[in-house]
């Protein structure tokens, strides 16, 4: 009796304690991965001088990356939410691995779309199931503990121009092979995330089975259908953007301000690191002030300094730049949180949807900005993606963190 009482007590803390210790495993398991993808767009100057590839070619290689990431993430999560496959975490990022020793290797253009496929492969695994592991350690924190394994993911984004000016400049396409031993070190880590994972699974399985969510009526139903193309709608603007400003925007600050391509890449690591402070603050921020209240921030305040971006110096632009990512990214984890609030139950599909929708809306960008650029110039695109922000106004229609509660009590 007093064995079963202990397991209960643990069971009890486990559901009201959040696991720091798992969660910050898995937010560097998040860098880790992210970093990995961050290679390919920092590879992009590189690419271009050493193979001689147009933007359109550029384009199509992060449209590969993010397209296999968006299409399978959806995928994955629906599956796992009924079968959960705790090891697929390390055989996601091995296959990432394998994916980073071909793209140093690569000698043309074909395969080096391929060997980002295996990378864009090992990312759509380990989202979603990464996503899931961040919520059974949650506790009664899911909004700080999905911000601790965001913005593991920003801040490996971010390294992209560090990447760039510290290992890529000097050592060329072949610098990638360096990558393989961080791919490997982030699969020690998940092997050891795995076995906590399919520890829990035997209890979030009985719990849910206790648990009975309230089934929305039609009207609820609809309602909810019309939230979820509100939110496509809102991350293809904060999408399209981010693709533009850490796809292209180096291009544009070195034909501006005529910076070298090492020089130009501060310009984006202050974009995407000051994008991760605010990934990680969106989190707690949503919890005090509201998801849908973060979300509406997040794009209205950064609309009037992404207006003023393309038409500043090159000082001025480096500050509008970190105050744009701080402030735009701060609804990236608000926005998985508030999905998976808005249709219970199944964390892995909606995760893969947010996240899975952002790679892809990004990959979309990319193809579509890389030809935009190469028809129309690189400075009338940048004004052009600036007005994104301003789709912000769209949170207005989605229903209150308040309301969505009621749906399901």
């Amino acid at each position: 009796m007093e064995k079963a009482w202990s397991k209960n007590k643990r069971t009890t803390q486990s559901e009201n304690q959040t696991v720091y210790s798992i969660l910050f495993i898995i937010g560097t398991c998040h860098l880790l991965n992210d970093s990995l993808q961050a290679v390919i767009p920092a590879m992009f100057p590189i690419l271009e001088q050493s193979l001689g590839l147009s933007f359109t070619q550029l384009g199509l290689i992060a449209f590969t990356l993010n397209i296999v990431s968006s299409v399978m993430q959806p995928v994955v999560g629906m599956y796992t939410d009924k079968h959960p496959i705790p090891y697929a975490l390390p055989i996601g990022l091995t296959s990432s691995m394998f994916g980073m020793l071909g793209l140093a290797m690569a000698p043309n253009f074909w395969t080096i779309l391929l060997s980002v496929f295996f990378i864009g492969l090992g990312s759509a695994i380990f989202h979603p199931e990464g996503s899931r592991v961040a919520y059974l350690a949650a506790g009664n924190r899911r909004g700080l503990a999905q911000s601790i394994y965001q913005v593991g993911g920003n801040s490996g984004q971010a390294l992209a121009p560090v990447i760039t000016a510290l290992i890529l400049v000097p050592l060329g396409q072949f610098g990638a092979i360096w990558f393989t031993i961080i791919a490997f070190i982030a699969v020690l880590f998940l092997s050891y995330i795995a076995r906590w994972y399919a520890g829990q699974i035997k209890a979030f399985a009985s719990k849910k089975k206790i648990r009975k969510t309230v089934k929305p009526n039609k009207s609820v139903s609809k309602a909810i259908k019309g939230a979820l193309i509100v939110l496509v709608l809102l991350v293809f603007a904060r999408s399209w953007y981010a693709a533009a400003i850490s796809n292209f925007y180096a291009f544009y600050a070195i034909d501006s301000y005529g910076l070298t391509i090492a020089k130009s890449q501060a310009y984006i690591f202050t974009f995407l690191a000051m994008g991760a402070v605010g990934t990680f603050l969106g989190g707690p921020l949503a919890d005090r002030f509201g998801k849908r209240n973060i979300i509406l921030f997040s794009l209205i305040a950064a609309a009037p300094l992404a207006l003023l971006l393309p038409h500043v110096g090159p000082i001025s632009a480096i500050l509008l730049l970190g105050a744009t990512g701080l402030i735009l990214m701060t609804s990236f984890s608000v926005t998985v949180v508030y999905a998976q609030e808005l249709i219970p139950g199944k964390i892995g599909t909606m995760s893969g949807l947010i996240v899975g929708l952002a790679f892809g809306m990004g990959a979309i960008g990319s193809v579509a900005l890389g030809s935009f650029i190469d028809i129309i110039g690189l400075t009338p695109t940048m004004i052009s993606i600036s007005f994104l922000p301003f789709l912000g106004f769209l949170t207005y229609l989605l229903p209150s963190d308040e309301k969505v509660s009621q749906w399901y009590t």
